[in-house]
């Protein structure tokens, strides 16, 4: 895995306040069982919630059918399917269901076997597929749940849609396009390696580790910051740019608003319920300030809570290490932060950077976080492959020793930016069992953070060389060969179907 900030989990895990939309009265109207969760796991038996709605090709009323499911390993996700009977026509669409994560995420996952070819991958409306191998891009469109596999016959079926008007139209436009089906049915049919490239700026697509809960050699995660032309296309940035046109600093026009205790509306992640998410800024004394967030649902009695750090950026990151041997050390209060990666070389346990999402709590309760967390994701993951499913209940048996003292091990917590804290016993005298390192983050992992984009000064110069750049940039494209413009016409194709 590249050193980078690596993520499993973006974001928050409540679900957005707009699935209120699918009322849950209308939802067990259906036959749901009323304690049941909102969202269920994929297994072929949650209701499909079906609703009559306008054929926007015909006109006529058709059906859209709803399934609110959760993809094992990742979070929860809307699928729509419409079917008109008067014309035939038929769509269908993935939305997520959860918040738009603090970050971008890109997914790359190199494809040389059959089981690769079948890995789940979820394509959110913003997300970006690209093979670099054939230069080939599926830009931002609607959602897909489907596989690798499926993905791409997906894109065969379109060009080809086409195909026999273009050979007539345009015969040298259908020369190219066949082309690049052909590269295209030479990745499905496994005759040369390749790459999967899913870049999406909300951070809510995902491609299927083969190798949960251990890293998969052949996946590779990393996430970083946003730019502000991508959180303009998203919507994000309205409120900043509206303070910055009232001659208002954005970020002190947003703490001003703010209240001691935050409470904003928002769905429980276990049952779908609508719950309140609170959320106050803390500064903790000889440490840093922290924002604390809590989700109680009144309806299923789930209770969450995550810490995230505040204040200014460490110059170093740190790594502590902690040998546990009795129940004193599985008691000590541990601050996980987002962006802190946790191991246990023991047993093989690395989760990387973000899992969890920030945490206070003590080292007992954070291994029972993992160990419930994985529990309830992947075997469902897994049922129809044994050795699959027996290699990860041998891992959970590990984890369980772990957490009864039945095996030692060693807990090591490295956060790039030094925002995670576990409880000396002997404070202020240093602890015989815990070591804190310091180390100078790498060049990589300050560009996943956002850090090598800021600038503390020469800001006029700094305007004045960006501005440079885009009119170097522009000069650049209006120099485009008109093959090159042809190419992008063909990767910038529109690419839609099924699942």
């Amino acid at each position: 895995m590249a050193e980078q900030t690596k993520n499993n989990d973006l974001g928050l895990s409540e679900s957005l306040a707009n699935t209120a939309l699918f009322d849950k009265k209308e939802h067990n109207a259906q036959g749901t069982p009323a304690d049941g969760p909102l969202f269920q796991d994929i297994d072929g038996d949650q209701q499909v919630t079906e609703i009559e709605s306008l054929c926007m090709n015909c006109h006529e009323n058709g059906t859209t059918r709803l399934l609110l499911t959760r993809v094992p390993h990742f979070r929860e996700v809307i699928i729509m399917a419409f079917d008109c009977p008067h014309c035939g026509y038929r769509s269908n669409e993935l939305q997520q269901a959860n918040a738009i994560a603090v970050g971008g995420a890109i997914y790359t996952c190199k494809i040389n076997t059959k089981a690769d070819l079948n890995r789940q991958l979820v394509k959110t409306d913003t997300a970006v597929v690209k093979i670099p191998e054939i230069d080939f891009e599926i830009p931002a469109q609607r959602g897909h749940l489907t596989t690798i596999e499926g993905l791409l016959q997906t894109v065969i079926d379109d060009l080809e849609g086409d195909q026999p008007v273009r050979k007539h139209m345009d015969e040298a436009l259908y020369l190219q396009i066949d082309n690049v089906i052909k590269k295209l049915q030479d990745c499905i049919d496994n005759k040369n390696p390749f790459t999967v490239i899913l870049d999406d700026p909300a951070g809510n697509s995902y491609i299927e580790s083969l190798d949960a809960p251990r890293l998969d050699p052949k996946l590779d995660l990393s996430v970083y910051m946003r730019t502000r032309d991508q959180e303009r296309a998203m919507g994000l940035s309205a409120k900043k740019e509206a303070a910055i046109e009232a001659g208002k600093d954005p970020i002190e026009a947003e703490v001003d608003e703010l209240p001691d205790i935050l409470s904003f509306p928002a769905n429980c992640s276990s049952c779908g319920a609508p719950s309140d998410t609170k959320m106050h800024i803390l500064d903790i004394p000889h440490f840093k300030e922290v924002i604390i967030m809590s989700t109680t649902c009144d309806e299923c009695g789930y209770k969450s809570n995550e810490v995230k750090a505040g204040g200014p950026v460490s110059e170093y990151g740190k790594r502590i290490i902690l040998k546990i041997e009795d129940t004193e050390d599985m008691s000590r209060d541990i601050l996980k932060s987002e962006t802190c990666g946790l191991s246990i070389p023991e047993i093989d346990l690395e989760l990387n950077s973000g899992t969890l999402g920030g945490r206070f709590t003590t080292v007992e309760g954070l291994l029972r976080q993992v160990h419930d967390e994985l529990s309830s994701k992947v075997p469902a993951e897994a049922e129809n492959e044994p050795e699959r499913r027996r290699v990860f209940n041998k891992f959970l048996d590990k984890l369980e020793q772990v957490m009864s003292l039945e095996i030692k091990s060693t807990l090591i917590l490295d956060d790039p930016l030094g925002n995670s804290y576990l409880q000396n016993l002997y404070a202020p005298e240093p602890d015989p069992a815990m070591t804190i390192e310091e180390y100078k983050r790498t060049f990589d992992q300050n560009d996943a953070l956002g850090l090598n984009d800021m600038r503390l000064e020469d800001y006029d110069h700094d305007d004045e060389t960006h501005d440079h750049e885009e009119v170097e940039h522009h000069d650049d494209v209006e120099e485009l060969t008109e093959e090159q413009q042809e190419a992008e016409e063909i990767s910038g194709s529109g690419v839609s179907g099924g699942f």
